[in-house]
Parts: C-alpha cells; structure tokens; sequence
C-alpha cells in the first residue's frame, strides 16, 4: 500500500510584499495565479512553463521548471528565496530568507529544488518578483530548412542579444497547431521560430531589427512582426498550444525533453530528424531553442507492440546523442521514472552515489516519492 499526498488546497498566496519584492505561498497556487497576483502589484514573475495555467509553484519547485522565459530570465531555481519544507521525521525545516544575500551554512534550499519529491515535502515558498519589462516585440521566423532555424538561434545569441523568448516549431507542430487553434500560421514551412525581445523602448526596436537581419542572413523565408498585443499573444500561442495541438494526432504522445548546447542545436535536431526516419516513428518537435531545451514528441500507439519497440529504440538514440553532444536527457521535465535507466549514462557513478547518500540522510526507509530518480 501507499499514502498519496495532495497539496492542492494548500493554495493561499500568504503575502506580496512590495518592499523586499518577494511572494510568498504555499504550494498549492497555479503559476498563473502567482503570475497574476505578481502583475496586479505592479510586479513580475518571470518562469513560464507551458503547463502555467495548470500546474502548481509546488511542482515547479518540485521540478525545477523552466518555461518561455529561461532564456533570459532563468528557472525556478532562480526565483525561490525560502522553502518550509516537512521532513520525513516530523520535523520542519526552514530554509532561506528574503535577504538578496545569504550565506550562512549550506544552501540546503537548492537541495530540496529539483528533487522531485524524494526528500521532503515542501509547504510554504518565498519567491522573489522583478519589475516587469516596459515593451516586448514579438516576431515570427518562417524557415524552409529546420537547420537554417536552429542555425539563426545559434547565430542570435552568438551576437550577443538575449531574448526573453526563442522559440521553436517544426513542420509537424506547426501543422498540428493550425489545424488545432487556426492562428494562420504557414503549414507548408519546414520550422518555425518565435522570437520576443523585451526591455526599454530603444533596446527593443534596435534588438528586435538585428533578430531580423540575422533571420534573413540564415534563409528565413519571411520575418513576422506582431503589429498589437493581441496579434503578439496569437503568436505566442502557437507555442504554448504544441502539445495540446500534437496530442489530437496520435493514441499516445510521449513528450521528451533533452538539452544541448546552443552551439550543437542545429546537430541535434538534425539527430532527431534522422533517428526518426532511421526507427520509421512520427516525430514533432519543438521547443526552447534560445537554451538549448528540445521536446521531441513522439506521435505514437502503445497498443502497437512492435511500433512502441520502435519507439523505445529511438528514445535511447536520442537521448545518447544528447549526451554526446554535451548536452542532458532532461532540461526541465526531471527524470521521474521514464528517464531513470537513462541517468547513470548521463551523469555516471560518482554524483549518482552522493545523491544516493544524501537521499538515505533525509528518507533513511525511502518512503517520500520511492523508486523515483533512481533505485
């Protein structure tokens, strides 16, 4: 038997507080919510996962999201100042503070961040807000070749601008999106970029015209510029709609998640491309290119034994040439326990036995999340 534990009524923002600029919740609140409640105060939280309007902070911390806005702003981790969290001996454990400084002892904060429930359970959050940004632009890059695509991300950050947003699509997310939200997007491209830059007025429009020359140097078909608020939420929306768009195609999505870096994207897509074809499997990709963050979504029917053969053959290959290329099998969905064979491969036996080691300290009897990372 087991004990499940669901913290979705712990779901109270318990304080914004304008002064230090920080929020604190319990963990319980939607991502949007704390989005939200941060706006309404004339502030900004910048992680943005895809899952925003549904998932929990509590599982965003779980996991150590990140979103649209990693690029730029950086992940949870990046935003929790404190953590509450209930140890398995009943103990309670307070960790961190408002201060911008603080280092006294070790961060023991960042160990319980990405940890996927394996150490304790976290109960109250003190996140950090920003001020917002005063404009964005947001474009849209329309490619024949999906390497010319990953090649103009590799190319815009290699001159040294920093967008909030750099995103990608290929040919079979955007089709899956058309069909799906009708934002009227070309289905006959090979990729699709989404770009958004956001700061000062001036900094923006000198940003947002470099993008476009970059584009336009690395073959882009066309370069979109949203004219309106609401044409840039459109566009927006045909990332944040990718999945939902590819899970209408098949039985079964698996949705994956490697990492690479920026200077081997353009390698790794073209790796998946042809594992693909190589394992005859439906592949749709997309995701955030600007940090190297790939979500390869396999279109599949777990009913078919010999085509989830396949399909298992080709994850392995694709999350190796992850690795070969120096990237991770996971840069923000955790390893849970899809990704668990695959991680001795990626990080090898040394930090898999301090993590072993520090899992016995505070779950001697392994009951928080069991079988979970790793054995």
């Amino acid at each position: 038997g087991c004990i499940v534990l669901c913290l979705v009524k712990l779901n109270r923002i318990l304080e914004v507080d304008t002064a230090n600029l920080t929020m604190t919740v319990e963990p319980g609140v939607l991502t949007q919510t704390i989005a939200d409640s941060a706006m309404s105060a004339g502030l900004f939280y910048p992680p943005d996962p895809g899952s925003i309007k549904i998932s929990t902070i509590g599982g965003n911390v779980a996991n150590n999201s990140g979103g649209l806005r990693g690029l730029k702003y950086g992940v949870t981790r990046d935003y929790v100042m404190a953590l509450d969290v209930a140890l398995v001996d009943g103990r309670n454990l307070k960790t961190g503070t408002k201060c911008a400084k603080d280092v006294a002892g070790f961060s023991l904060r960042d160990l319980f961040i990405g940890s996927e429930g394996t150490l304790g359970v976290i109960t109250k959050i003190t996140l950090k807000l920003i001020p917002p940004p005063e404009t964005k632009a947001t474009m849209l890059g329309l490619f024949d070749r999906m390497t010319d695509a990953a090649r103009t991300i590799s190319a815009i950050i290699e001159a040294r601008i920093i967008p909030c947003t750099l995103e990608f699509l290929d040919r079979t997310t955007v089709t899956c999106v058309e069909d799906y939200a009708h934002i009227g997007l070309p289905t006959d491209v090979e990729a699709l970029t989404l770009m958004e830059v956001d700061g000062h007025p001036a900094q923006v429009a000198e940003a947002a015209d470099e993008i476009e020359k970059i584009a336009r140097a690395h073959c882009a078909r066309d370069v979109r510029r949203a004219g309106s608020d609401d044409e840039a939420r459109q566009l927006a929306s045909a990332r944040r709609t990718a999945f939902s768009a590819l899970a209408r195609r098949a039985p079964t999505v698996i949705l994956e998640d490697v990492t690479v870096p920026r200077s081997q994207l353009a390698a790794m897509v073209a790796a998946v491309e042809s594992i693909a074809e190589e394992h005859d499997v439906e592949v749709g990709t997309f995701g955030h290119m600007g940090d190297g963050n790939l979500h390869p979504t396999f279109l599949t029917d777990e009913r078919d034994e010999q085509q989830m053969h396949r399909v298992e053959a080709a994850l392995k290959q694709v999350f190796e040439t992850a690795v070969e290329l120096g990237g991770t099998i996971t840069g923000e969905h955790g390893v849970g326990l899809a990704k668990k064979p695959f991680l001795p491969g990626a990080l090898g036996d040394v930090p898999l036995d301090v993590m072993r080691s520090l899992k016995g300290v505070f779950d001697p009897d392994g009951i928080l999340n069991p079988g979970k990372i790793f054995d």
